[in-house]
């Protein structure tokens, strides 16, 4: 019988294919992996390198200047970073919170519910989505400052309750994995609409709502552009604010070390937002839930 009609050389080729091409992609993931957690190192080692070392180029090995960039960081009285640390954290998280409930909320409405302005509704919320905010500052600060909400941190979060983009994942996400069957059911028992979507729709939404607030989160956590326009005072301002003066200074004073420093601190927050919420990405909660 001839080597290449055989099964058996048929299926051993095979499995040496797949093999080949599981290697090859793994070795692609694995550059991508070390190319994304190069700039991290740098920076690592950046921040325990002082200006001068700073200067001369990239280093393998760390410094030894870590424990004085943490004491002059900490000793500016000007750059108050833990402050700014509770103010950035106070914000991100009132932001996410809102943003994932709210928006859940109102994709659930336009979901489960029907009604005549149903289409009209959800365009209009796509429309207002491709409003960038920059067009709408200058209106924006006038309004806020005719509510003497001016260097207040309300501005900051409140606005995040109409979130279309995060209503549009939401809404996206509702229609691949809520069937209608579940909130009929729901309603048949006799729950009331509130405690459905917060107790029956909530848990089957799980994984979207934790990336949409590793997004926001994110997001609102390196927004510079809005907190710049709201907060003057020292001890109100937010951790991008603070970095952003801290690169500004006067070229006598100007120390890279310490902006290294700030930004490692400045990305702990993210990575620990992101451990907490990332077990919820694969999760499967719909099954859970419709056991449940």
């Amino acid at each position: 019988m001839s080597t290449v009609t055989n099964p058996r050389n048929r299926d051993r080729a095979g499995r040496t294919g797949l093999y080949v091409y599981r290697v090859i992609a793994y070795f692609v993931l694995i550059v991508l992996s070390l190319l994304c957690l190069f700039f991290f190192y740098v920076l690592l080692i950046n921040a325990t390198r002082n200006h001068a070392d700073i200067q001369k180029g990239f280093s393998i090995l760390p410094g030894k200047n870590f424990t004085n960039n943490w004491n002059s960081l900490m000793s500016n009285s000007e750059l108050p970073i833990f402050r700014g640390m509770l103010n950035s954290l106070l914000v991100s998280s009132l932001v996410a919170i809102l943003s994932t409930y709210f928006s859940a909320l109102t994709a659930y409405a336009i979901h489960a519910y029907d009604f005549k302005l149903k289409n009209f509704a959800f365009k209009f919320i796509l429309l207002i989505m491709m409003v960038p905010s920059q067009v709408s500052a200058l209106g924006f600060v006038k309004l806020v400052r005719s509510m003497g909400l001016m260097n207040t941190f309300l501005p900051l979060f409140l606005p995040s309750i109409a979130a279309p983009a995060v209503f549009f994942f939401m809404k996206q996400y509702m229609d691949s994995v809520l069937p209608m069957e579940i909130i009929e059911a729901a309603r048949i028992d006799g729950s009331g609409e509130y405690y459905t979507f917060n107790a029956i729709i909530l848990p089957i939404m799980k994984p979207a709502i934790a990336v949409q607030a590793i997004f926001t989160f994110v997001g609102a956590w390196n927004n510079y552009f809005t907190p710049a326009l709201i907060l003057k005072e020292k001890n109100m301002k937010t951790l991008p604010i603070l970095i952003a003066q801290l690169r500004s200074a006067d070229w006598l004073k100007f120390d890279m070390g310490q902006v290294y420093m700030a930004i490692a601190l400045a990305i702990l927050p993210i990575m620990i937002v992101y451990f907490l919420l990332s077990r919820y990405i694969v999760a499967g909660v719909t099954l859970g839930s419709v056991k449940g």
